[in-house]
């Protein structure tokens, strides 16, 4: 398992979070949405909110940097959307 880490920044709820989780080695080889659910999944389990939904507006990995930047909305509780921008890397 490799580890890496997810930088977010979003709406009303507190501006900024950076995230290290692990997943497997070659996370960063799959499309920029299978590491975004794979950095989204860390975050539902883990952040002690309860369970998060989102949807994506875009997703693009710069593979000379191994870097996916991804937006959309982070959706609470049904009907709160927040705007969110996130940059997943290796550690």
């Amino acid at each position: 398992m490799a580890q890496f880490q997810m930088t977010m920044m979003h709406g009303e709820r507190g501006g900024e979070g950076v995230y290290r989780f692990e997943a497997a080695d070659d996370l960063l080889r799959h499309s920029p949405i299978t590491v975004l659910r794979a950095a989204m999944a860390y975050l539902d389990a883990h952040a002690g909110i309860g369970h998060i939904d989102y949807e994506v507006n875009a997703a693009l990995k710069n593979s000379d940097k191994s870097v996916v930047t991804a937006m959309g909305s982070l959706v609470f509780h049904g009907e709160d959307h927040q705007p969110f921008i996130c940059f997943i890397s290796g550690l």
